[in-house]
């Protein structure tokens, strides 16, 4: 098979390799599409995404979607050529974070495309991958391959809105105008938001934001950004997704969530640790959670997707064969000018 394999700081080499093989319990998938998520990114750019550096060549990608190709012995459930879309955090499935629901918790999950492994543990930018059945998760021809492909982040915004609650009526803001949280807008509308606002000091985010369904877009380096906050809410957002990562976008959240509000923390911030004013959180009774990948909400997102409750497709920017997986990932680094580049293996 031919496989997108990381050998060092920009330099992602197309090779042939030998195509793996399912082991008992296991599926064999042809990767129809794949997408080209920030930590493929900052491994491309810098040879490490936080902790986690770049020890050996690996395949990179870990947003994928396929077709069964072969099964190993005793799975149920799946069939050849069946579609499916993939969770690419595989859990150990035994201990008290997996077995009380919270397996995105596991101390020893393994993810695809990811060197918090040594060796590196090899993800989807590859014709042919060996994974667990339990990952799969089926999908009908009602979910274009463009779409499946972005599951997983879209998985992330799932289950960050269960982290918020109920949005049902709230107002909403998100902070970071990436893909996660272009689809933190995106679940918040279809999860019934009253009003939801994106804050992005880049332009060309805020136009995208708008486009996927926003109410109001704001610059938060404005000089009337307080003044729009209290004419779109009065008192302060009920809900903030902060999905930038970046430390002033933390600290200005305070200054514009209203007292009892909720304050979701997705993005990761590049600094071991940030200043904040934390007398707010007890005298304005303000919640602080944090939202890690996601819990069990792959079904439920096939669910939305089949449904056509929600359209990813506006987030998808460029699409390049295999071939090209290089440039690929050389215009995925334009990030003020580009959401989600995928790479089309069908």
């Amino acid at each position: 098979m031919r496989a997108a394999v990381l050998h060092g700081i920009h330099d992602l080499r197309v090779e042939e390799l030998a195509a793996p093989e399912p082991d008992p319990r296991q599926v064999l998938l042809r990767i129809r599409r794949a997408g080209i998520c920030g930590s493929d990114i900052h491994y491309f750019e810098d040879g490490r995404v936080g902790s986690f550096v770049v020890t050996a060549p690996f395949i990179l990608g870990h947003e994928v979607t396929g077709e069964v190709a072969a099964m190993g012995e005793g799975v149920d459930g799946l069939c050849l050529g069946q579609r499916v879309v993939v969770n690419p955090a595989r859990q150990c499935g035994q201990c008290d974070y997996c077995r009380s629901g919270r397996g995105n918790l596991c101390r020893r999950v393994r993810m695809l495309g990811s060197a918090s492994t040594k060796p590196p543990t090899n993800g989807g930018f590859c014709q042919y991958l060996a994974i667990g059945a339990e990952q799969c998760f089926p999908i009908g021809p009602e979910i274009d391959d463009e779409t499946a492909a972005m599951m997983e982040p879209f998985a992330v915004a799932l289950h960050a809105a269960h982290r918020a609650g109920s949005l049902a009526g709230k107002r909403v803001l998100v902070t970071g105008g990436g893909p996660i949280g272009l689809l933190a807008i995106i679940v918040a509308r279809t999860y019934g938001a009253a009003t939801v606002a994106l804050s992005d000091p880049v332009e060309n985010r805020r136009a995208m934001a708008a486009k996927v369904g926003a109410d109001a877009v704001l610059d938060p380096t404005a000089a009337g950004f307080s003044d729009e906050v209290a004419r779109l809410t009065g008192d302060g957002f009920d809900v903030m997704f902060e999905a930038s990562g970046s430390p002033p976008a933390v600290r200005q959240a305070f200054e514009v969530i209203r007292r009892g509000g909720t304050l979701v923390q997705i993005g990761s911030i590049a600094q071991p640790e940030i200043a904040l004013p934390v007398n707010q959180l007890m005298v304005r009774e303000i919640q602080f959670v944090g939202s890690f990948r996601y819990g069990n909400v792959f079904e439920e997102g096939v669910r939305l997707l089949a449904a056509g409750r929600v359209d990813l497709r506006p987030l998808v920017s460029d699409v390049f064969p295999l071939a090209q997986a290089p440039q690929a990932l050389v215009v995925a680094c334009q990030r003020d000018r580009v959401v989600k580049v995928q790479i089309d293996l069908n």
